[in-house]
């Protein structure tokens, strides 16, 4: 089961802001950038290794996302990045019952991305900020607005580059990670 962004539910939860670059002329698909993003079974070119911390459940999907690592460009309209031929990659999977949870996305080669982390708890195609979570690479502090780009930006080198995202989830007006109790 895929999942879509779901706009106005972003724009109303402060993680992005409006931009004409919404004006996509591609038909929309769940599957943009899934076929690029598919790493191979001990992958070695250039990929990105998340290492998913803090879900709050195993419930649902995770819905990795690559963007370029500026303002205009981070969490654009999938449609627009494509036609534009931007960089954009994408990995859905089903939150596994055990383990640790890592993820693998290749990327185009060596350089600098910005990545996005979303927790579909319901599976739906839409982000509800009272139930999913997010996060993204560097694992900056969430306010009322997308993190800037340079907060989120990460270097990926010519082969596996490890990272960690930790999770926030709806907590109070905002978004953060979850309490560890202990």
């Amino acid at each position: 089961m895929t999942m879509r962004w779901h706009i106005p539910c972003l724009l109303a939860a402060g993680l992005i802001a409006s931009s004409s670059v919404f004006a996509a002329t591609i038909p929309s698909s769940p599957e943009l950038g899934k076929k690029e993003a598919q790493c191979r079974r001990d992958e070695h070119g250039p990929s990105l290794l998340v290492n998913v911390l803090g879900l709050k459940d195993r419930q649902g999907n995770l819905r990795l996302e690559v963007y370029p690592a500026n303002d205009d460009d981070f969490l654009a309209d999938d449609n627009a990045l494509v036609g534009a031929g931007k960089v954009f990659r994408r990995v859905e999977e089903p939150v596994p019952q055990t383990g640790n949870v890592r993820l693998c996305v290749r990327v185009p080669g060596p350089g600098t991305y910005a990545v996005s982390l979303l927790h579909s708890r319901d599976g739906k195609r839409k982000f509800s900020w009272t139930i999913d979570g997010i996060g993204f690479s560097g694992n900056p502090r969430l306010g009322w607005s997308k993190p800037k780009a340079a907060r989120v930006a990460i270097t990926a080198g010519s082969g596996p580059t490890p990272i960690s995202i930790v999770m926030n989830y709806r907590s109070g007006l905002g978004m953060s990670p979850l309490k560890v109790k202990g």
